[in-house]
């Protein structure tokens, strides 16, 4: 136990409503842009809330090669992405030597939430058979952090969170955890959500949670204002590497291919 092992954050990476990257989010808070606009991510005319806060121009191909991107929900996709940045601003090598130290923490409320609603309706209208075997490794929530460990080689402690909306803060605050008592040096650790979907928005809105404010989505958003009538749905994906569960960082669903040690779990 290190309990006074001083954490620091060494890197940031977003990917959001309001740019794809950290430096093009920036700006946009800098000029008080909104991310609220109308859905474009399915047909939402029948819907009462019709807008959300969309990643926008979004190119899954930028992180993942053509045969990856149908192995994977958009949530993992933002993930990784995120993370991408995140490694990038924080100029962080990871080599073989330093991997076992290097561990991943990203929550989701809910995981694949899109390929979850996919996969029902083709087993609804074609049966058992119809039903993709990517869809459970697409969708659990925890697959977003092996994504990651598998394309950093970040082979220490691994593992996720889903807490709701302050999932990535939980991550966030575990991972510090983890670093701070010593069973890691670094941890790449976020949050990743991709849930603007029908089921999601219909449900959301069957609570009287979202707000209505068609006619202005930029002006929904307003936490403490007393004509609020609900909050905004979004996407984000943010990490963050914090320097100072057991992880193979190989492939989602099989084990190392040799005898190497892998890190304890969390």
């Amino acid at each position: 136990m290190t309990a006074n092992r001083r954490v620091v954050v060494t890197g940031v990476g977003l990917v959001s409503p309001l740019g794809i990257g950290t430096a093009e989010t920036w700006q946009g808070l800098l000029a008080g842009r909104s991310g609220a606009a109308p859905i474009t991510l399915f047909d939402a005319s029948q819907h009462s809330t019709r807008f959300a806060c969309e990643v926008k121009g979004f190119d899954p191909f930028r992180f993942f090669e053509k045969k990856e991107v149908k192995k994977v929900d958009r949530f993992i996709q933002l993930a990784v992405a995120a993370a991408h940045f995140a490694l990038e601003d924080g100029a962080l090598a990871i080599t073989p030597e330093r991997a076992p130290r290097v561990g991943v923490y990203i929550g989701s409320g809910i995981g694949g939430f899109a390929t979850i609603e996919r996969e029902h309706t083709e087993l609804m209208n074609g049966g058992p058979r119809r039903v993709s075997p990517f869809f459970i490794p697409a969708a659990i929530v925890n697959l977003a952090s092996g994504w990651v460990s598998i394309r950093a080689g970040a082979k220490g402690p691994n593992s996720a969170t889903a807490t709701a909306c302050t999932s990535g803060a939980h991550a966030i605050g575990d991972s510090f955890r983890l670093i701070q008592r010593g069973d890691a040096d670094v941890m790449i650790a976020g949050g990743s959500e991709a849930a603007i979907t029908p089921l999601s928005v219909a449900g959301f809105a069957a609570m009287r949670a979202l707000s209505t404010r068609n006619d202005a989505p930029e002006k929904a958003s307003r936490p403490f204002d007393r004509d609020r009538d609900g909050f905004v749905r979004a996407e984000p994906g943010s990490t963050a590497s914090s320097w100072a569960t057991a992880c193979r960082a190989t492939r989602t669903t099989s084990p190392r291919p040799a005898r190497t040690a892998t890190a304890p779990c969390a």
